[in-house]
Formats: C-alpha cells, sequence, structure tokens
C-alpha cells in the first residue's frame, strides 16, 4: 500500500510544479515578471507561500522554470511550422510569428524586462533567438545564392527582423486593442521585411 501513496505524492508534486509554471507565465504575461512576486503566484496558484519555494528554492529558479519551458518551445514550433526540407524565408517568418503569437504577452514581457531579468535568463533568451537565427540563416543564404534576396550581412538581417517583429509586440497597444498585433498584423510585417530584402 506504501507504493500507491509515494506513487500519488509524486504525481502530486510533478502537477503541482506544472501549475506554479504556467500560473507564473500568465502572471508574469499580465503583470511583468518584475510586477509578480512568489507571494503573488502562490496565491493564484492557491497554494501556500511556502510550496513554491518547494518545488523553486529561489524566484529566479522559478523565473528560469517559466522561461526554459517557453524558450524550448519557440524554436522546436518555428522548425515544426516550417517543415520542409528546405523552408523558405518567408516560411520561417511566418512560423516565427505564429510560434510568438501563441504567447505573444509573455514574449512582449520578456523582451521588455529583460535587463532586469537573472543573468541566467538573459542568456536563455540569447540562445532562444540564436536557435531562431540558425533557421533564418539557413533559409536566407539559400535565397541570397539564388539571387532571390540582397546580399546583406546576415546578422544585421535577423536583428532588422526582430526590430520589426519586436517594436510591434512591445507596442501592441499603438497598433491595436486585441491581445494579439501579430494575429492582425503578423501577414503585413513578413511580406514588409521581405519586400525590404528582396533582389533589386
Amino acid at each position: 500500500m506504501k507504493l500507491p501513496a509515494a506513487k500519488d505524492r509524486r504525481e502530486q508534486k510533478v502537477q503541482t510544479r506544472a501549475r506554479l509554471i504556467a500560473t507564473a507565465q500568465r502572471l508574469f504575461a499580465r503583470r511583468g515578471i518584475v510586477g509578480t512576486s512568489t507571494a503573488d503566484v502562490a496565491a493564484a496558484a492557491r497554494v501556500a507561500h511556502g510550496t513554491v519555494f518547494v518545488h523553486f528554492p529561489t524566484r529566479d529558479d522559478l523565473i528560469m522554470a517559466v522561461l526554459e519551458e517557453f524558450a524550448t518551445r519557440i524554436p522546436a514550433r518555428v522548425r515544426e511550422l516550417a517543415l520542409r526540407t528546405e523552408p523558405t524565408l518567408r516560411d520561417v517568418l511566418e512560423a516565427h510569428v505564429q510560434a510568438i503569437s501563441e504567447q505573444e504577452a509573455l514574449y512582449a514581457t520578456l523582451v521588455v524586462e529583460r535587463p532586469h531579468l537573472p543573468r541566467a535568463a538573459r542568456s536563455r533568451l540569447v540562445i532562444l533567438l540564436s536557435a531562431v537565427a540558425y533557421i533564418f540563416r539557413d533559409a536566407a543564404q539559400r535565397e541570397i545564392a539564388a539571387g532571390e534576396i540582397r546580399k546583406l550581412p546576415l546578422g544585421l538581417m535577423f536583428n532588422g527582423w526582430l526590430g520589426l517583429l519586436h517594436h510591434y509586440v512591445c507596442n501592441r497597444d499603438l497598433f491595436m486593442e486585441g491581445p494579439s498585433v501579430l494575429a492582425e498584423r503578423g501577414p503585413a510585417l513578413v511580406q514588409h521585411f521581405l519586400d525590404m530584402v528582396k533582389a533589386p
């Protein structure tokens, strides 16, 4: 009889940890990371404040757990959505927009609050962007070689794309009132960027 009870406790711990991460994601997206305390997460998850620290010894550990789950999903989603033997740059950009739009508010928070995040979290964001940049670079190199887009430094080209994307995501209230500027403006952003890099 002890084995099922131990198994139930392990499952409950796993479920509680997952609920804390999901709750923190939701609160970070709504209130910001800086504006959300571990007590806020505990209250919203309906657990004792000390329970947060059973799973995450520090607030930074909770932030990293949220970021790790999120940062793993974005590049995987871009690869999945742009899944072709040789995806076009359009495929990659559209997949990137789609992947971010699935958690746009959290992504915007991470971009805006990046300077205030723990060093490990900032590094994880760089890894996330590097993974997407790798997929972007491969598609862009093929199209440069084919003469379809201009021969521009790939790092600057990717940073130009990020600048455009981040401007809209972080200032979405300037462009619309709904929760997702990318759902509404994503196709236009992709087309605008492709027009800018198109070969003459």
